[in-house]
């Protein structure tokens, strides 16, 4: 609990002189209750509820449990910039020095609209560390606009010894420079929305001729076969920041009725790696995908959730990403789902993924 206190602890309160509960105890419970599969705010008071006795050890409690008013009063005023530094602050503590694959990715809540605009439900872009397997930015993006949201995340991030991966959105010369001066590589995917480099790219690929390339053993899941081939060219000639080299990867799929697909990506990288190196930055991007969007939507239902005033959405998204990454980082080797059941049935199990936070 000092860790965490210390990560929170000049946190701005936006209650008035008078408040009662210790913010950081309603962080803890708020954090805690997710942990065991809450989702809303009158879940973290019920959880606060039926947990006292094992909270009192942990937090002061002078007023008793905070209720489900208190925490959404909290979390639809607390400011999301500040609780962003310190969901940083606390992500250190996971995350000690970052290597490998960081994957940039936009998200929408779907459940996040206002009465009467369905159509246009809040967007989060999120970045997640492969290495450690872990959350350690969000930022909304603003009027759904993804690219600037990417780009006030990686304004506050520290990316030495990482390639950072995204979409063909973010392939822009504005991404390029960001990542470059957080002091990461970029790999970045390039289309037909950039069709002027993309026609340099392939005309320099062409003019390469024969170059290395290095094919991957065929593999079998999903009902089809996957085989895969990469090639890497320099490229230092292409008027784009930092860029030293083009990748080329195609992929070839055989499904079970035979039919037989084909598609090939391109890349744009900031640092010459080999082809085998390619495709293992290319196929660890799609983790945001499938070790965080698809978990925040199916274990903790974020997808379904209403909160949808003030701060409150962006808030509790953060609280989310806190309780995934002590989930993620404790040594159990059993899923998320078992974790979060665990975590509710069993105190001993509960207070060991608080203790884990270093």
């Amino acid at each position: 609990m000092s860790r965490f206190a210390a990560c929170f602890e000049d946190l701005p309160d936006p209650r008035g002189r008078n408040a009662r509960h210790p913010l950081t105890s309603i962080l803890f419970i708020a954090v805690a209750a997710i942990v065991c599969g809450a989702e809303s705010c009158t879940d973290m008071a019920d959880f606060g509820v039926a947990k006292k006795k094992w909270l009192k050890t942990i937090v002061p409690l002078p007023y008793g449990i905070p209720s489900h008013d208190t925490f959404s009063t909290v979390f639809r005023h607390l400011d999301p910039d500040a609780f962003d530094a310190a969901f940083r602050r606390l992500t250190a503590s996971f995350a000690q020095g970052l290597e490998g694959v960081v994957a940039i990715d936009g998200k929408a809540v779907r459940g996040a609209y206002r009465r009467a605009a369905k159509a246009t439900p809040l967007h989060f872009v999120n970045v997640w560390a492969a290495g450690p397997g872990l959350v350690i930015g969000q930022k909304l993006a603003p009027g759904r606009n993804e690219v600037q949201g990417a780009l006030d995340a990686l304004a506050l991030l520290a990316l030495e010894g990482s390639i950072v991966t995204a979409d063909a959105l973010h392939c822009r010369p504005d991404t390029a420079r960001a990542i470059l001066a957080a002091g990461g590589d970029y790999a970045l995917a390039l289309k037909a929305n950039q069709p002027g480099l993309l026609a340099q790219a392939l005309a320099r690929i062409e003019d390469a001729g024969h170059v290395e390339s290095i094919q991957i053993a065929a593999e079998t899941a999903h009902d089809r076969t996957e085989t895969r081939r990469a090639s890497v060219v320099a490229a230092g000639d292409i008027n784009f920041p930092g860029l030293q080299a083009i990748g080329c990867v195609e992929t070839t799929s055989r499904h079970t009725n035979g039919h037989l697909t084909s598609h090939v990506r391109y890349f744009l990288l900031s640092t010459t790696m080999s082809p085998s190196a390619l495709i293992e930055v290319v196929r660890t991007h799609w983790q945001i995908e499938n070790k965080l969007h698809w978990v925040l939507d199916v274990h903790f239902h974020e997808d379904a959730a209403r909160n949808r005033k003030d701060n409150g959405p962006q808030n509790i998204a953060f609280l989310r990403k806190i309780a995934l990454n002590l989930l993620r980082s404790h040594p159990d080797k059993a899923s998320i789902r078992r974790k979060i059941k665990k975590a509710g049935w069993d105190d001993e199990f509960l207070t060991s993924l608080i203790a884990h936070m270093r």
